[in-house]
Formats: structure tokens, sequence, C-alpha cells
């Protein structure tokens, strides 16, 4: 399944089940899953483990160096799970030391065309990246997350599960889950109700979070406050509880 074209390095490790296409270059210390398709014209250097089932299109970048002036030849690693689909001229980059040395891309995610995830950054499950976004290093996307087009995040964010932004947001703050941001800078416009309703939310988990988001973006509390008001609700509603805990998560602030 390796196309005689490719140049893949003896030190790469490829499922016998995995698709390399021609002129595509594996270099050594890359593991490469079962059922996964690399297209031609696609570079994966290493140290990168990609797991199983994903398909990598042609004239993406997957694993190479940070983009990091402090960054020095240091051995740090891409974590890349299983299902993902990443589109054409997308980067994707190892950690450094500063961090924990890992990049990490878990299952099921969606990166469209020329989106770029930096160093140290941990993505989620089923997310979706549209064409040009870009997250800055050590950002943290939670699951079910979706970033519009060109929309840019500032380092060491942190975007909550189920968060949406809409095309052109520029993020510096961190963002709840569930909530929809817009703008630059990007502000609260209010909760992913159609995006919590696809993922079969029922009418009370959705109208608990929009009392949490009210709570904290429209009865004037301060984010202490506002925890403490909710973190009385929290009992039998994990779906609230994410809400809190995303709010508890922020190092760098919410986006209020």
């Amino acid at each position: 399944m390796i196309d005689e074209k490719a140049v893949v390095s003896p030190d790469a490790h490829v499922h016998e089940s995995a698709y390399v296409g021609p002129y595509a270059v594996v270099g050594p210390a890359v593991e490469i899953g079962a059922g996964t398709r690399i297209e031609g014209h696609a570079v994966i250097k290493g140290p990168t483990t990609i797991g199983e089932n994903n398909h990598i299109f042609q004239f993406a970048s997957i694993g190479d160096d940070p983009q990091d002036k402090k960054y020095h030849g240091e051995q740090t690693r891409l974590v890349v799970g299983n299902g993902n689909t990443i589109r054409e001229y997308c980067t994707i980059n190892r950690g450094t030391i500063q961090d924990q040395g890992i990049t990490r891309v878990g299952d099921d995610n969606w990166l469209m065309a020329y989106t770029h995830i930096a160093h140290d950054c941990v993505v989620g499950d089923h997310t979706i990246f549209a064409n040009n976004a870009s997250i800055a290093g050590h950002v943290h996307i939670g699951d079910h997350a979706i970033l519009g087009g060109f929309t840019a995040v500032h380092q060491f964010c942190r975007l909550g599960a189920s968060s949406l932004c809409s095309m052109f947001s520029y993020v510096t703050k961190d963002i709840p889950a569930y909530v929809i941001v817009s703008g630059r800078p990007a502000e609260p416009r209010g909760v992913n109700v159609e995006g919590l309703k696809r993922r079969g939310f029922s009418a009370a988990q959705i109208r608990g979070v929009r009392e949490g988001y009210r709570a904290v973006y429209r009865q004037g509390l301060s984010l202490e406050e506002a925890i403490r008001l909710l973190e009385e609700r929290t009992a039998g509603d994990p779906v609230l509880a994410t809400f809190v805990e995303s709010l508890r998560a922020s190092s760098r602030g919410l986006i209020r």
C-alpha cells in the first residue's frame, strides 16, 4: 500500500493496511496506524504517532519542528488519534520542552484546508476547524468545538466543549463550554443552542446552560459569585457541571 514514488524512511512504521501516496514523505520515528491514508505530496515527520483510519490530504505538513524560537532540536512529539480528516496544506507541529513536549490531536476531528495547530496544543474529539483557522501554541480545544474560517486563537487560551467561534473571530481569552463568540476581539454572543440540539441535549439541559450563561453574562455578578451560584445547581446535571468546570479552568480570563 506504499506507492513506489513515495519516500518512506526505513525507521518509520507503516501498518500494512495504511496507504502512502506518490511523492509523499514519511520520515524516521513516524508510526502510521491501520487504515490511515496519506495522499501524495504530504510530509510526515517524527517523532509522530498517527492512529487508525485517518485521511491526510495532499500537501499537508504533519509533525514538523515547532515554530518557536526557544526550540533547539529537543526530542518532542506529535500524537494524532483515530478517524481524523486533515485537508490540504494543514500544518500541525510537534511540542516543546517548555510544556509537556507533546502536541495532541484526538479522534474524529475535521481540519479543513490551511488550518494550523501549533506546538503543545491539545485538541479534543469531534472538533471542526474551518478553512484557515489557526491556533497558537499551548491552546486547548474542547470536544465538539467549532472554529469558523480564519479564526485566530492566542497562545494559552482554552476553548470549552461545544463552543463556537464565528468566521474571522480573534480569540484572546478563554471561552466557556457551549458559548458562541464572534468579533475582533471576540465577544460572547449567546449559547450554541443549535449545536447542543444536534448532539441530543434535552430541552431541560439546554435551559440549564442558558441559565448558567445568564448568571455569568447578564446578572452583573463577578465570576466567583457566578460560579458559587451555579455550583448549587450542578448536582445531577453533568451538562451544567461541564459549563462550571470550564469557568474554573480559565487561566487567561474569560471572554466577557
